[in-house]
C-alpha cells in the first residue's frame, strides 16, 4: 500500500455546498475531497476520506488506519469542539496531524472558539475556504520532510 492521508469529515459535512453557503461557500464536500486528492497526489501521496455524523465512526477510521497513513487531515465539524473522546484519539498518533476549517471559527459564535482537540494536533488551518485544505496538505508534507512527530 502506497503512502496515504487520512481525511477525517465531522458531522454535516456532507451537505456542503447547500448548508450555510455564505459560511461555508459552495464547494461540496466531493469537491473538496477531489481537490484534496490533487495537492495529495502532487507529493506521491494517496487520499483515504471518511465522513461520518457520528463520533465512534470517526475515532474507529483512526485506529483501523492501515499502514502507510502518512498523516492526518482532520475536519471534524462540532466535534472539535465538544469531543474528548477524538482528542484521544488522534493523541495515539505518530504522524503529522492538522486540523481544518472552511470557516474561522474563532470570528464565530464564541461556542466554536475554543478546539479541544488543538493540544493534540500539529497546527490548524482555518477560514480559508477550500484552500484550507490544499494549506493542510502542503503543511503535513513539510511535518513529514522534517524531524518524525514525538508526543508529549
Amino acid at each position: 500500500m502506497s503512502d496515504y492521508l487520512l481525511v477525517l469529515s465531522g458531522p454535516n459535512l456532507s451537505t456542503l455546498g447547500t448548508r450555510n453557503p455564505d459560511v461555508y461557500g459552495t464547494t461540496t464536500l466531493d469537491e473538496l475531497v477531489a481537490a484534496t486528492t490533487l495537492a495529495a497526489g502532487r507529493h506521491g501521496l494517496g487520499v483515504r476520506h471518511v465522513q461520518s455524523n457520528h463520533e465512534g465512526a470517526l475515532i474507529d477510521a483512526i485506529e483501523r488506519r492501515e499502514a502507510g497513513c502518512a498523516g492526518v487531515l482532520a475536519n471534524l465539524g462540532a466535534f472539535t469542539h465538544t469531543s474528548v473522546a477524538l482528542h484521544d484519539a488522534l493523541e495515539t498518533l505518530e504522524c503529522p496531524v492538522v486540523e481544518v476549517h472552511l470557516s474561522n471559527p474563532a470570528a464565530r459564535e464564541p461556542f466554536r472558539h475554543v478546539s479541544v482537540i488543538a493540544p493534540v494536533v500539529d497546527g490548524s488551518i482555518a477560514g480559508f475556504g477550500p484552500l484550507s485544505y490544499e494549506l493542510a496538505v502542503e503543511a503535513i508534507v513539510r511535518l513529514l520532510s522534517e524531524a518524525p512527530r514525538t508526543t508529549a
